[in-house]
């Protein structure tokens, strides 16, 4: 190539920006190199979340360790924050194995909740007995629990005194009287397992499945909570206890009628034996 020719060629002005945007050529390039380069983060203040995570962390979101509850979760809560001793307390106990087989239950915890299901009293127990079997997988009561436990005489004083006067409600509460060796006025005691609106036929029916039924809820699942159970057991009676008292006034007058003529019919027999 000449000196000339190379001036020239140098000299040769670029196209205008005009005559490229029509040439069709240039348009298909442009479109080739805008496809290969990076986008840019737009500057816009609407963040989301996921622009968020990767502009600090400058990688793919971590996944979230999931944090382990430490106990179960309670499915029924308290109506109300009054922690009152109010008239009516429900009782839940939660036994333990004693003696040489573990086959003879003991009381390892106590729960008393008043009626809006805030609690009142809540101790592990030490039994008098060795514990022999902790029956864990229903209790839910662990030789660690045992560490702030107290004496059996304490707890059993602090529940006669708690519950005294009171109507008693609960699910099977011999069960929890007996092992507290303690008794309870009959008059004064709302069982769930044995009202006979709450029965099936002449059987009585679980507190799970009452408490699914009726409180929509579901407990017993895993390890028992005497909490639960005790707030389960007040809900079901407070939502049948106006129809419940009813039922038993009339039972209590009846039941009285009855006694009235059976006193009367004794004295009447005792003046024909006299004359």
């Amino acid at each position: 190539m000449s000196s000339g020719e190379a001036a020239a060629a140098v000299s040769t002005p670029k196209p205008a920006p005009e005559v490229l945007a029509f040439n069709p050529n240039w348009a298909q390039l442009q479109q080739k190199l805008k496809a290969r380069r990076p986008a840019k983060p737009s500057r816009s203040t609407d963040v989301g979340p996921e622009t968020l995570v990767g502009s600090v962390l400058g990688k793919r979101k971590e996944r979230e360790e999931p944090v382990p509850d430490a106990s179960p979760p309670v499915a029924l809560s308290p109506t109300s924050a009054d922690f009152s001793l109010t008239d009516a307390l429900a009782m839940d106990c939660e036994m333990v194995g004693v003696s040489s087989e573990g086959n003879k239950s003991a009381i390892g915890r106590v729960t008393l909740v008043n009626s809006y299901g805030n609690v009142v009293y809540d101790e592990y127990v030490r039994p008098m007995e060795r514990i022999v079997d902790f029956r864990t997988r229903i209790s839910g009561i662990r030789p660690k629990n045992m560490k702030k436990a107290k004496d059996f005489c304490e707890v059993q004083d602090k529940v006669a005194e708690l519950i005294k006067g009171k109507l008693l409600v609960g699910h099977a509460l011999h069960n929890d009287l007996k092992v507290l060796l303690l008794g309870h006025p009959k008059k004064d005691i709302r069982d769930t397992s044995e009202y006979e609106l709450l029965r099936r036929g002449n059987r009585t029916r679980g507190l799970k499945h009452l408490a699914a039924e009726i409180l929509g809820v579901n407990i017993q699942e895993n390890e028992h909570c005497p909490i639960e159970d005790a707030r389960a057991a007040m809900f079901i009676y407070m939502k049948y206890k106006k129809e419940w008292e009813k039922n038993l006034k009339k039972q209590f007058k009846l039941k009285a009628k009855l006694n009235k003529r059976k006193t009367k019919k004794k004295k009447k027999q005792m003046d024909a034996k006299k004359s």
